[in-house]
């Protein structure tokens, strides 16, 4: 019996220390498997996290379509923000003593002529007073007339020795007196009718009328202030702020596309003044551009504008080449190894005819014109140059 227990004692030590060694050799194999997942997510970080970005052994390249655009001649533009306004604004008040409105005969939009009324003011005393007044006229005129009358008989009795040559002297001096008289009235009645005509609020020039701030009843003055504003003409401007930098290269005459903040319209205009100061602030100057009416144009609206200040040699591109992302706009380019690159590119000019790159290639590069935004940057592809190029 103790013999067999000592037996069966010594292989239970044997197969214990068995246990422990393929223990062991799973905690191996187990710590590898992970060393081993570690090191592959490791190469995918370094990767930029994209298990696509390594091409599968025997992977067939994809073929893509490149351009390189070399340089062309493309207009150098300006792009700013700004406020629009009346290019000529005309402030009209009351010019003559002012008193009641009787009525307004325009409103906002409205096209008016130059010395077309705007507005009328109750006149019955100064109209009153313009008939009395030419009441006087005609009195004057008929003492006038019997002073002339008079000097006459007298002149046809001083032959016979009736009419003394001191009576002629006498009546000639009251028919002066008369005559004056009449000159007193008629200048009286001509002072009274201009400033009844004074009365009504009439438009200094032809334009459009903006704003009106008066109505019937109202009673104004001379110190009532603005009752309208008038663009005269009809002309708009829109006031640019500009960068410094910017500014230098602008000049009077320069053509521009101005948009009316909330629509699609392009309006033409062309800069007339480019201010001589910039504002120590903002850094910035205004340039103000001419630009004719258009139901869009909202005076005291925003507008954005592009202002073309010249022309200068830069790549021209499709859109189709040029991408976006959060980070701005790239193009992909194929380097010599036939690999993706991303290259970051300032836009210029969008026209018809492409999309002007002021900064970023030369324009000697290999650029994909179409469906860079499908390759990953170190992608191997197969370029494949456009036709005509």
């Amino acid at each position: 019996m103790n013999y067999e227990t000592q037996l069966l004692g010594d292989s239970a030590i044997i197969m214990d220390g068995d246990d422990r060694r393929r223990s062991r050799k799973k905690l191996i194999i187990g710590a590898g498997v992970v060393v081993a997942l570690i090191a592959v997510a490791a190469a995918i970080s370094m990767r930029g996290g994209d298990p696509a970005a390594t091409p599968a052994p025997g992977a067939v390249a994809p073929v893509v379509t490149v351009t390189s655009p070399g340089q062309s001649t493309v207009a150098r533009t300006v792009r700013a923000t700004g406020s629009l306004a009346a290019r000529v604004d005309m402030p009209v008040g009351v010019v003559g003593e002012g008193g009641m409105v009787s009525r307004v005969l325009v409103q906002p939009g409205d096209w008016v002529k130059a010395g077309q009324t705007l507005a009328t003011i109750e006149r019955s005393v100064q109209s009153e007073q313009v008939r009395s007044l030419a009441a006087q006229v005609e009195v004057a005129r008929a003492d006038a007339k019997l002073a002339q009358a008079q000097l006459d008989r007298a002149k046809a009795l001083v032959g016979r020795g009736v009419i003394s040559a001191a009576d002629i002297d006498q009546r000639t001096a009251t028919r002066a007196q008369a005559e004056a008289r009449v000159r007193v009235a008629q200048a009286q009645l001509a002072e009274h009718r201009a400033r009844t005509g004074r009365l009504d609020i009439r438009a200094p020039a032809a334009g459009l009328v903006l704003t009106r701030s008066v109505e019937p009843g109202q009673i104004v003055q001379a110190g009532s202030g603005v009752l309208f504003r008038m663009a005269k003409g009809g002309e708009m401007e829109m006031q640019a702020q500009v960068a410094e930098g910017d500014l230098a290269t602008l000049r009077a005459g320069n053509s521009a596309v101005i948009t009316p903040i909330g629509t699609d319209a392009r309006i033409a205009g062309r800069v007339w003044q480019v201010s001589p100061v910039v504002d120590p602030q903002t850094r910035q100057g205004i340039a103000r551009i001419a630009i004719p009416y258009d139901q869009a144009i909202r005076p005291g609206g925003f507008a954005s504008a592009t202002i073309t200040s010249g022309s200068g040699n830069a790549p021209l591109l499709p859109e189709s080449a040029v991408q976006s992302d959060p980070k701005g706009s790239f193009v992909c380019i194929i380097n010599g190894k036939d690999q993706v690159e991303r290259r970051n590119v300032t836009v210029g000019q969008v026209s018809d005819d492409g999309v002007a790159i002021t900064s970023g290639i030369t324009g000697a590069e290999k650029i994909v014109t179409s469906a860079g935004a499908f390759l990953t940057p170190g992608q191997k592809v197969k370029p494949e140059m456009a036709k005509g190029r």
